[in-house]
């Protein structure tokens, strides 16, 4: 393997004629679609134990008309933060299961993973209290998580550096749309078929996953370098010592980022339900207007990432994220709205810039398991942003103040970017040309 670089290779022919000697794709063919629609249904099933929390709540608790999270709710948010910690401390197995990508192929490990993860969701409907809820659904968690990381890999080894960002983004914009599909079927139906009905549905998915997985394709970067490989398959999880400080770097992103993510995303319709007392259509309302916001923000990320470059563009959305996540939870029905909108919008516009970043930064070999390290770091910064969010926002309502302690990180996360080398406009085989 080649050792790390501080900075891309430049002309490097060998590089070049290697990457035109692979079949590359197109964002638009179905070879990354299937890709999408897989990350679809992950989206689908990781996010409906967010959207159905004050649900869970409800059904597992006991609300009064007190005026603590816990009397409103069912719950305390105490109780609440430790199980999302819990189920978020679960995608920890998604570094193994990931990291196995680079050991048994993309396509086996994307549709085996995704199969096993819906399966479960639709088991965690049967909870018969809210720890077994937790249970389940964190037995589960960790297989959607790598079937979602591993198909952004796929899609990355799938195109050329011209189409790269849009189908990584395409991967993240099929996440999105799952995890909008369920949201809106809360809003509309969750009164009437309840979180165990919304959880059942992802046998749906479970069903067509089949068909699906038949047009995934495994990415001729991965067999050239399979082939390549010695008898000596690689450990799971291991990331070979010249690419450690790129690793640290890429880990300390993801956790960042995740501290801020995770419970911005996990209580915000906790809270818009169970705190602001809105209701499921204005709460549907919301979700179908970020998809249009989400769909605006992954258009502006992708020219931001191929024009600006990874760098400035990821880091200009880690600061948008860090504003609109703490505004979301400043008080008002307004400020949830913009909050929240403005939120989707960043987040959207930060994954092609920083997925294409992550997965161009590192050599075939070893690119599924860099995958799975950031979901592992990125699990263990969700479940420290959730329990000092739901900590301080459970002591006397105090959302605000959780927000502000607890978002705080985006800052130095958007100046880590600056440590990697920019890796806009090249090939991986131009930066590793050692890499078969």
């Amino acid at each position: 393997m080649a050792p790390d670089r501080t900075e891309p290779v430049s002309g490097a022919p060998g590089g070049e004629a290697s990457a035109r000697a692979l079949r590359l794709y197109s964002w638009t063919d179905p070879q990354v679609m299937s890709l999408a629609i897989i990350a679809l249904a992950a989206g689908f099933a990781q996010y409906s134990v967010i959207t159905s929390l004050g649900d869970v709540a409800k059904a597992f608790g006991q609300v009064t008309h007190g005026t603590s999270i816990a009397e409103q709710a069912g719950l305390s948010g105490t109780v609440v933060g430790l199980g999302l910690a819990i189920i978020r401390l679960a995608s920890l197995a998604g570094l193994p299961l990931a990291s196995s990508a680079d050991r048994f192929g993309r396509r086996r490990m994307i549709v085996g993973t995704c199969a096993i993860g819906l399966a479960l969701t639709a088991l965690a409907a049967a909870s018969p209290g809210y720890w077994w809820f937790v249970a389940i659904f964190a037995f589960g968690r960790p297989f959607l998580s790598a079937a979602a990381a591993i198909a952004q890999v796929g899609a990355a080894e799938q195109t050329s550096a011209t189409h790269r960002s849009m189908g990584v983004a395409l991967v993240a914009a099929g996440y999105a749309v799952g995890a909008g599909l369920i949201a809106i079927l809360h809003g509309l139906a969750g009164n009437l078929i309840g979180f165990r009905g919304l959880f059942a549905v992802a046998v749906v998915p479970l069903i067509a996953l089949p068909l699906i997985g038949a047009r995934v394709a495994e990415p001729d970067r991965y067999a050239r370098a399979a082939a390549a490989r010695t008898a000596n398959r690689p450990a799971l999880g291991t990331v070979a010592r010249p690419y450690w400080r790129r690793l640290g770097i890429v880990a300390g992103i993801g956790f960042a980022v995740s501290v801020v993510t995770g419970p911005a995303n996990s209580f915000i319709f906790f809270y818009g339900q169970n705190v602001l007392r809105l209701s499921g259509t204005t709460l549907a309302l919301m979700v179908v207007s970020a998809g249009v916001t989400g769909l605006a923000g992954l258009i502006a990320g992708r020219w931001t990432a191929d024009h600006w470059g990874r760098r400035p563009a990821a880091s200009a959305a880690m600061i948008a994220v860090w504003l609109s996540a703490t505004l979301a939870y400043s008080g008002s029905p307004t400020a949830l709205f913009v909050g929240y909108l403005s939120g989707i919008f960043s987040g959207a516009s930060f994954a092609p810039a920083a997925g294409a970043l992550v997965n161009e930064l590192f050599p075939t070999s070893v690119r599924a398991s860099v995958s799975g390290w950031y979901v592992a770091t990125g699990v263990v910064g969700a479940a420290a942003g959730l329990l000092t969010f739901g900590t301080i926002a459970g002591n006397g309502n105090h959302f605000l103040l959780a927000g502000l302690v607890t978002f705080a990180v985006a800052l130095p996360a958007a100046a880590m970017f600056w440590l990697v080398p920019e890796t806009n406009g090249r090939e991986p085989e131009e930066l590793w040309p050692d890499e078969p």
